[in-house]
This record gives structure tokens, C-alpha cells and sequence, in this order.
């Protein structure tokens, strides 16, 4: 990823960015065409790898074990116009967080850790107190949907992290920037707004 020395990530600011946006697109290169799945993918940080699963039909994953892929997480993002830098030395831009993930991908056949990977997405996006998990289910049940699946691991190699966030320019014009942001009220582009005023001082 191309990624100027102003907009690169911390390596801790990439984390929680694929901890905070788990919903990846998977790239991989398959014998005669690039390969792309979106699914949600959970990190390990002690093991820095990161975990997922195929629905088994999906043949990427034939394609793509043992070999070198790229796991995209997008975070927040939104257009820019160039009148809110108050200068026509501007021209409209976009804003965004991005992370790429690049490792190898194996696919995990032990059942215990399966299940543990399964059990720790649900717990993530759970609602607190749903009531819900893989525990409160029919054993007989989960062993049937588990073969619907290929679980994988990606061992990770590197992760480029960019935070293209107006900060080429003044502080004056990220201000301006911010300010033109909040009065939208929609979500990314708050969210953007809050990233950028973190980025002030």
C-alpha cells in the first residue's frame, strides 16, 4: 500500500483498527484470476496470526492455503471537499483508515481450537447479556454446521497501516476540515472528525 511518512499508521493504531472493523476482505491470487472473499476475521495477538473461516463451497480457500495473502480492514472514511481548506491551492480529496494484513494462510484442523476461534467471534459480536453462544447449543448441532466450514489462520508477515487525515496541511485548515465534518451528523464522517481532532496537537 502506498503509504506517504505524514499517513502512516502506529503499530498499535492498526490493531485496533482490525480489532474495531473485523468485517475483512480476504485477496488471494488463484491459478488464472485474484481471488476475494469478505468475512469477518478475529486477530490473535500473542500468536499474530489471525483467524477466520470458508463456507466450503467457496473453493478460494482450495487456491489460497499454503500460500501468501492479503487481508484489507477499512475503517472510517469520507470525501473532503476542497472549499473547506478556504484556498484554491486544494482540490477535494478523500479521507480514510485502512489497514493491509499480508501473511500465509493454513487451514486448522484441530476441533478444539475451532471451536475456540468460533466461540470467541460470537462473544465478540454478541450482544452483552443476549444470552446466546455457541455453549447454549445442541453439541449434535454445532458438529453439523462445522462441516459447512473450512477454518483457516493467516500467520501474519506485516501489517501497513494509513491514516490519510488532512495532515499535509495547516492546522488552521484541519480545523475548518473538522468543523465541516461535525455539522454532517453521519457516522463516518464523525468519525473521521474525532480521529482528525486526536491529531491536532
Amino acid at each position: 500500500m502506498y503509504i506517504p511518512k505524514h499517513f502512516q499508521m502506529e503499530q498499535s493504531a492498526a490493531l485496533e483498527v482490525i480489532e474495531n472493523n473485523g468485517f475483512a476482505l480476504l485477496v488471494s491470487m488463484g491459478e488464472r484470476e485474484v481471488c476475494a472473499t469478505h468475512l469477518p476475521l478475529q486477530i490473535n495477538r500473542e500468536e499474530e496470526a489471525l483467524y477466520g473461516h470458508f463456507a466450503l463451497p467457496n473453493d478460494q480457500w482450495k487456491e489460497a492455503e499454503g500460500k501468501q495473502v492479503m487481508a484489507v480492514f477499512q475503517g472510517p472514511h469520507c470525501y473532503i471537499s476542497s472549499d473547506w481548506y478556504e484556498t484554491n491551492r486544494a482540490v477535494p480529496t478523500w479521507n480514510y483508515v485502512a489497514v493491509h494484513v499480508y501473511g500465509r494462510l493454513e487451514i486448522v484442523e484441530d476441533e478444539k481450537q475451532i471451536l475456540a476461534s468460533l466461540h470467541d467471534l460470537v462473544t465478540t459480536y454478541e450482544a452483552p447479556g443476549s444470552g446466546y453462544g455457541l455453549n447454549e447449543l445442541d453439541p449434535a448441532f454445532v458438529k453439523g454446521m462445522r462441516k459447512g466450514i473450512v477454518p483457516f489462520r493467516i500467520l501474519i508477515d506485516r501489517i501497513e497501516g494509513k491514516a490519510k487525515l488532512s495532515q499535509n496541511h495547516s492546522k488552521d485548515c484541519r480545523e475548518r476540515v473538522v468543523r465541516k465534518l461535525e455539522q454532517s451528523g453521519r457516522e463516518n464522517e464523525l468519525a473521521i472528525a474525532d480521529l482528525m481532532k486526536k491529531r491536532l496537537d
